[in-house]
């Protein structure tokens, strides 16, 4: 693209999403407010016309100032809010363990489904759904926030589309993220079998990225590794993970993360993904713009190099997020537009995949060392 095409391209981008159906039209109930991410999908849910009118969480205060915050009420129990005739999908962003069993749930109650990621921390729990899914015709959606509520996941998407970087390759995403005071975190957090693991867990917004710009259908797990390097007191955490695919359209996949994101940093995470393409290359700084110094909008980056030179775009205010809207007229309708029930299963047994396959590096760093022979 010259600069004139940049130009064109970005007048031509979809406008900004805002409500596809009217009050009253959508109604959601919320079960499980153990992870923050409840708070990034039901805004994205309310932006797009839904009402969140029904909470529960074990945890009453909780439950009651979420219920005050999104002018929802409080349900004593899950079956209230699983039982409810009006509420057409359920939300949650539950224990991860917890939320293949509580999707299933919710699918044979004639709920669509909604949870944060990871979707799933067993394989038994995916093989379950995929069949309840196809038994109820309900729909079981995962919030990959980093690229479906970051625009320049969007925007990277779209640029894409046009070929300008031709056929994708490889992407490589990195994750880092911010672990705070430990004391600050909920027992579920330190736990192998309640959190599903590093790769399961933060990994997941890597591989479903990974399988959408790609646009491959499946791919293999070639090597994964997990450590606990600075947590002793933990011993079930893993604090770093990376892993290495293969699709089965040839394209490749390295990705890495963490809990070791500086206190210095500005934001929770220094997130990137790179784009390879046959003509061209994508980099997405989504959080910070750490090269700026401050001295350009931090995050929220597209830059590219094409045949036609260097370009780059702060992406914030372009796009929104189309998915929520997507992906309510996906269960009013009975349509795959946000992303096909096979890509979110694919992405969700990946995921396993990589924890169950990983080696385990020693916490202290010290490896036995490999000797080739001659």
């Amino acid at each position: 693209m010259n600069e004139s095409q940049v130009s064109e391209f970005l007048a031509s981008l979809p406008p900004k999403p805002g409500a596809v159906v009217r009050s009253g039209d959508f109604p959601v109930g919320v079960i499980g407010l153990d992870h923050g991410h409840i708070g990034g999908m039901c805004a994205g849910l309310r932006a797009a016309g839904a009402d969140i009118v029904l909470v529960y969480d074990r945890d009453t205060k909780k439950a009651e100032d979420f219920a005050a915050k999104y002018g929802a009420k409080v349900a004593q129990s899950a079956e209230e809010v699983l039982g409810h005739p009006d509420i057409r999908m359920i939300a949650s962003a539950i224990v991860p363990w917890e939320r293949g069993s509580l999707g299933i749930a919710a699918m044979r109650h004639g709920k669509d489904y909604f949870v944060d990621k990871t979707p799933f921390t067993q394989f038994e729990q995916i093989a379950e759904a995929r069949q309840v899914c196809r038994e109820t015709g309900r729909r079981y959606f995962c919030y990959f926030s980093e690229r479906l509520h970051t625009e320049s996941g969007i925007l990277a998407g779209y640029l894409i589309d046009t070929g300008v970087i031709g056929r994708v390759l490889a992407v490589e995403g990195f994750g880092p993220h911010r672990i705070g005071a430990p004391e600050q975190r909920p027992d579920w957090f330190w736990k192998k079998r309640e959190s599903g693991g590093i790769l399961c867990d933060i990994g997941s917004h890597q591989i479903e990225q990974f399988l959408y710009y790609t646009g491959a259908k499946s791919a293999r797990v070639d090597h994964a590794r997990i450590a606990n390097y600075a947590h002793p007191d933990y011993p079930e955490f893993e604090d770093f993970g990376d892993a290495a695919l293969t699709a089965d359209n040839g394209a490749t996949n390295y990705y890495r993360v963490d809990w070791f994101t500086t206190p210095g940093l500005s934001n929770w995470g220094d997130g990137r993904t790179l784009i390879l393409g046959t003509g061209g290359h994508i980099e997405l700084r989504k959080f910070v713009n750490l090269a700026s110094n401050g001295s350009a909008p931090n995050g929220e980056m597209v830059l590219w190099a094409d045949e036609d030179g260097e370009h780059s775009v702060c992406a914030r205010g372009l796009v929104g997020a189309p998915f929520f809207g997507e992906m309510i007229l996906d269960c009013l309708e009975h349509t795959e537009r946000a992303m096909t029930q096979a890509h979110i299963f694919m992405a969700a047994e990946l995921c396993v995949a990589c924890e169950a396959q990983a080696q385990v590096v020693s916490g202290n760093g010290i490896l036995p060392l490999y000797h080739p022979t001659v």
